[in-house]
């Protein structure tokens, strides 16, 4: 197969990694996407960041078999087509032919979770499971299914949206799509450090009134509220057992439909660890059938930052394979 590039390029930065056929990373290099230049800016500075990491690790580029990214949003991964992504204000964009004419390597992408979870699936924490279900946790929550190798997309492509399964009665919150009552206005990181902040606002007692008294709350991320809970205060403790809770709740479906031997679980949220992790699993033993969760591991992500990029460039590999 050769040596593959992976990518993941996302709203604010892109990075591109060198990988090898065993799926070893071997170098990679990371810069800001200045998306609002437009797509053809963003082209040529993938084209740019290829060449440079080419240089850095003294591989012509004759020696690549294929280029794989991972893009946020829908995507149509037959095509090579963005269809929508909002981070990257790209609508209708033939990503994997605008990387093509740019490299002369056959190119592919998928979405980005997709390739974080096949990635995770192959070479990852989930490597050996037959039927794993990937989850990240950021700035929103997405999941995607990998059976025996293969991604599931469902119609449209559109399979993997758990972040949208809606608890209305539990969740007040509209979300960027529209409907109210998402999941992932809570069970993210942004959605942790949401509702620190109006637990605040409602006249809560917390140490974090502390740590913010000389700047605004609005600063308030998720990590401070893990740092928080470390400490035992009340309001990080809360929303670290809702947000498990209801991530537990939203995993129970999941695991209903999918029946995953694995759920593996990165993201930046991710780094919350047990904080987050214990509330969920007790959640999601109470809400599932026995016989699924006696053969269910969980585990967080080997490859926290590099599972994308190591998932794109396997999966492109696999792609141009078969062509």
């Amino acid at each position: 197969m050769g040596l593959l590039i992976g990518m993941d390029i996302g709203g604010t930065n892109i990075v591109c990694g060198l990988v090898d056929e065993e799926g070893r990373l071997m170098n990679k290099i990371k810069k800001t996407t200045e998306a609002h230049k437009g797509s053809e800016y963003v082209f040529d500075k993938i084209q740019s960041m290829i060449k440079e990491l080419l240089q850095l690790s003294d591989v012509p580029l004759t020696d690549i078999s294929a280029i794989g990214a991972g893009t946020p949003g829908f995507i149509d991964p037959v095509r090579g087509v963005t269809l929508f992504a909002g981070n990257l204000k790209w609508k209708d964009v033939p990503t994997a032919e605008e990387i093509r004419k740019r490299t002369g390597i056959p190119a592919f992408i998928d979405n980005d979770v997709r390739m974080y979870a096949y990635g995770e699936a192959v070479r990852g924490a989930a490597q050996g499971y037959e039927h794993v279900l990937g989850i990240t946790i950021g700035t929103g929550l997405a999941a995607a299914v990998v059976n025996n190798g293969e991604l599931y997309y469902g119609g449209g492509y559109m399979a993997g949206e758990i972040g949208h399964f809606t608890f209305p009665e539990h969740i007040p919150y509209v979300c960027g799509c529209g409907m109210t009552g998402c999941l992932e206005t809570v069970a993210s990181a942004t959605g942790m450090a949401r509702q620190a902040k109006d637990l605040l606002r409602g006249g809560r007692v917390s140490v974090l009134q502390e740590w913010f008294k000389d700047t605004s709350i609005d600063h308030l991320t998720a990590a401070d509220v893990s740092r928080a809970y470390d400490l035992g205060d009340p309001v990080a403790v809360e929303v670290m057992n809702h947000t498990g809770r209801l991530l537990g709740r939203g995993l129970a479906y999941a695991v209903t439909m999918y029946s995953p031997d694995m759920i593996v679980i990165g993201g930046g949220g991710a780094l919350a660890g047990e904080r987050l992790f214990a509330p969920m699993r007790e959640q999601l033993k109470q809400s599932v059938y026995s016989g699924y969760w006696e053969r269910l591991a969980i585990a967080t992500a080997q490859n926290i930052d590099d599972a994308g990029i190591i998932g794109s460039a396997l999966s492109a590999g696999k792609r141009a394979a078969t062509r």
